[in-house]
């Protein structure tokens, strides 16, 4: 059933800045996973800017001062909180759910990791779907009650438009039968946020908690291109937006902090709009499987099985 698609007056070339002026988030408290550089200390900076307190989930904690001194450098805000947080870590997650307290008002899954060569957790999960997803997954289950306890919250997942290249293979999760594949293993993770965020809201609504995911667009700066290769990351794709790291976390912003998507849950935005569907060809969009409900309600209870929750 087709809805009416989410605009802004935003595009690819806003900033993170430009999205969150005027907005006033005093008295709301965000996370940010992966706050310590790219997106997130950009995501961070920018609702720090708007008065959130806010909390870089980090895996380096000498990263995270160095980026907390930043954006204290930059907005004035002493209103910014460093904690450690290792998504493939299963135990870290844990920890860092049972050291919160109180509200939370803006939850930002923007850590990732991107066509790593085959690595397996502790649990001998295939490391991009475990960080990605799991990790991910853990994180906003866990801290379900803080995000009720802020009646009216938000779960911002970072996807990518690398979503295409990867359905979410129910019967190899893990690749334990297949071939690895980087790329694949990678779209299957950002398949999954997507879905996370599809689910999360048809489940949480009713708390007041609502979730979309994003495709921040192709910011070549960021430590997430570390696994490729130079020649390949600079391959013109039909269809994607280059950007800056302060126009890649415009998105992320507009879905934590702005008034124009207040309401709004279960989709997937580019360019601080909501993307159409994907057309073979085109590096654009959202796959119909990425956004399927069936696939959602399964990913959740798989992912519940996977944590033990």
């Amino acid at each position: 059933m087709a809805h009416t698609l989410i605009t802004t007056p935003f595009n690819a070339e806003s900033t993170a800045m430009e999205v969150v002026t005027g907005v006033d988030l005093t008295g709301k408290r965000a996370i940010v996973t992966g706050g310590s550089s790219g997106l997130g200390v950009e995501t961070a900076r920018a609702l720090a800017s708007a008065g959130a307190e806010v909390t870089l989930a980090v895996r380096n904690t000498a990263a995270g001062e160095k980026a907390k001194a930043d954006i204290a450098t930059t907005t004035g805000s002493d209103r910014v909180h460093v904690a450690p947080l290792d998504l493939a870590d299963q135990g870290s997650v844990k920890d860092f759910v049972a050291a919160w307290r109180g509200p939370l008002h803006i939850l930002v899954n923007n850590a990732g990791v991107m066509a790593t060569p085959l690595t397996r957790t502790a649990e001998g999960w295939e490391t991009q779907f475990a960080t990605n997803h799991l990790g991910h997954f853990a994180l906003a289950v866990g801290l379900h009650d803080a995000l009720v306890a802020a009646q009216g919250a938000r779960i911002v997942a970072v996807s990518s438009v690398g979503h295409i290249g990867g359905n979410v293979d129910f019967d190899d999760l893990m690749f334990q039968h297949r071939e690895y594949d980087e790329w694949v293993a990678y779209g299957q993770s950002k398949t999954a946020n997507i879905l996370f965020a599809v689910e999360a809201t048809r489940r949480w609504a009713g708390d007041g908690i609502l979730a979309n995911a994003l495709n921040p667009g192709r910011i070549p700066s960021t430590g997430l291109m570390r696994h490729v290769p130079q020649v390949e990351a600079s391959t013109d794709s039909n269809g994607v937006s280059w950007k800056n790291e302060e126009q890649g976390a415009a998105t992320s912003v507009l879905l934590g902090a702005s008034p124009l998507v207040d309401g709004v849950g279960g989709r997937y935005f580019e360019d601080c709009n909501e993307a159409g569907p994907h057309e073979p060809g085109i590096r654009r969009g959202v796959a119909a499987y990425a956004i399927d409900p069936g696939n959602a309600a399964r990913l959740w209870q798989v992912s519940l099985d996977l944590i033990g929750a």
